[in-house]
């Protein structure tokens, strides 16, 4: 099975990057299946329907996000898609899901939304023993596990890589808009990286305009962010479950 994974997209820029870039790598690497980070697809912040389904024409199978998910109120449309996904270890009274099981080109895979809570500022349940409860639900049942580590800390992605470590198939992290080059199959063959990196724009911070970043950390004053655009960079990776085979894809328009 052949999986590809797309870092935070962000706004304009990024959505557009995933159009462009996406159907080529679908064809040139059978991609079997797409998982995309979207929690700041719509201007930076939060998801709506218009955006969902731009990523979902393009052949994206599941979408998951992050502490951005229910910025902006018209994700409460499409919450209930079973192809959107929301940490499962928020509340129990969130709306949506935070896994579910998916069947494309005979594989069963069960796909998994998790946040770390270090230096995350949210109530959550422990993502470890979320995963556990999940791990119950589906064990037997499918044929690959992938989870989206949604987190601040790479201690916390490296920790919890190590404790699912065999019993998940991907664990891929997102949230720092920062690639970071440790990818590798773990001991018990988990494929793992901690921050697969964002896709937006590539003269930015972060997705952000520049400007507006700089001008915050001089001045100490909150600034209003907007997401920047121009040329657009395209962070992925992928997995090669058959060959045990990854590689970081990096595109630079």
């Amino acid at each position: 099975m052949n999986v590809l994974l797309i870092g935070d997209v962000i706004g304009r820029t990024g959505r557009r990057a995933v159009k462009s870039v996406l159907p080529k790598l679908i064809e040139e690497l059978n991609i079997d299946f797409v998982v995309l980070n979207g929690e700041n697809l719509a201007h930076g912040n939060g998801i709506t329907k218009s955006v969902f389904q731009e990523m979902i024409e393009v052949k994206v199978d599941v979408i998951t996000s992050g502490n951005h998910t229910f910025d902006k109120k018209e994700v409460y449309e499409i919450i209930d898609d079973e192809r959107l996904l929301r940490p499962a270890n928020l509340p129990p009274s969130a709306p949506g899901k935070g896994f579910n099981v998916f069947e494309k080109n005979g594989y069963k895979v069960a796909i998994i939304n998790l946040m770390g809570r270090a230096f995350m500022g949210m109530v959550l349940d422990c993502p470890f023993r979320k995963f556990d409860e999940i791990y119950e639900i589906i064990k037997g049942k499918v044929d690959y596990v992938i989870v989206d580590f949604h987190a601040e800390a790479t201690s916390e992605k490296q920790a919890f890589g190590y404790y699912v470590d065999s019993r998940a198939d991907i664990v891929f992290g997102t949230h720092t808009h920062v690639p970071t080059a440790d990818e590798r199959f773990l001991p018990g063959g988990t494929a793992f990286i901690s921050d697969v990196g964002m896709t937006g724009a590539l003269d930015s911070v972060i997705g952000v305009r520049k400007d507006e970043i700089i001008k915050k950390f001089i001045s100490g004053i909150p600034q209003k962010y907007e997401p920047a655009e121009g040329q657009f960079i395209f962070n992925s990776l992928y997995v090669n479950l058959k060959d045990r085979n990854l590689k970081r894809i990096q595109i630079k328009e």
